[in-house]
């Protein structure tokens, strides 16, 4: 099955929507997370978070998705958002029964809760989310635009996104630049409490 723009604009939106630190003590942070993530940036995209999303054959399910659930227009607004984009092999992990039956019309709630999971208000680049992460004693809490919450934590040179579920993804490409936010793949779909 295809995803669709609009998907990929829903999931962009709940990631960018994720809100970041606490008062904790400040934690040393090496300097080599920061280098690593910079290392791992794709070039600027002058289309929205759905354009960039449809123009990249990684993101096909997402866009599939987003399209199915009706978020294109919403993750094509003006934003900014951060989306953490599942990839195409990160939505490979998921039960195909379920992943069909998300898709379907009548859990197109459902679905729309999934990808604004994934999306959070505001542009937050990966130095922002590892400053986020270091302001927060090594913990920077991310509200989405669902209105779950997700944990970034940092292991080695990776951001690592843990749900509310207890499942894990790994930040696998940062700072993919669209006119209105930013992109971060991950390589596993983070699902909602």
């Amino acid at each position: 099955m295809r995803i669709s723009p609009k998907m990929i604009l829903t999931t962009t939106a709940a990631i960018a929507l994720a809100a970041c630190s606490t008062e904790a003590p400040q934690a040393a942070v090496d300097e080599t997370s920061v280098d690593a993530m910079a290392d791992d940036t794709a070039p600027v995209d002058s289309g929205t978070i759905v354009d960039v999303a449809v123009g990249n054959a990684d993101f096909s399910t997402l866009v599939t998705a987003v399209t199915a659930a009706d978020l294109a227009a919403t993750l094509g607004s003006e934003g900014p958002f951060t989306v953490f984009a599942p990839t195409n092999d990160a939505f490979a992990k998921v039960d195909p029964d379920t992943l069909n039956a998300l898709l379907t019309p009548e859990k197109k709630a459902d679905l729309t809760g999934l990808l604004t999971y994934h999306v959070v208000a505001g542009e937050l680049k990966a130095a922002d989310v590892v400053s986020a992460i270091t302001n927060g004693g090594g913990t920077a809490v991310l509200t989405t635009v669902q209105g779950g919450l997700l944990k970034a934590t940092l292991d080695g040179d990776s951001v690592i996104l843990e749900d509310e579920a207890g499942g894990k993804s790994t930040v696998i490409l940062t700072d993919v630049e669209a006119s209105n936010g930013v992109i971060h793949a991950i390589d596993t779909v983070v699902m909602p409490g």
